[in-house]
């Protein structure tokens, strides 16, 4: 549920904020569509690199829950 709220205000935050550079930006527009595209490819790669830890940390739980347990021991 973290994840999922963390997820929901990084992509709010950068529309918001891509939509502020739009407004105030002092660049022309295909400066601005190279910088923009820039800036659309790394918070992607910062969107998968979360994505991937979150299913590395899912995986993990995951696994330990299948894991077989022993009477007596938590």
């Amino acid at each position: 549920m973290k994840f999922a709220r963390f997820l929901e205000g990084f992509i709010l935050g950068g529309l918001l904020g891509a939509g502020l550079v739009i407004l105030l930006a002092p660049v022309s527009g295909e400066q601005f569509r190279s910088q923009l595209q820039g800036e659309v490819e790394r918070m992607r790669l910062e969107v998968e690199k979360a994505a991937g830890e979150r299913r590395a940390e899912l995986e993990r739980q995951l696994a330990a829950l299948r894991a077989p347990h022993t009477p007596g021991t938590v």
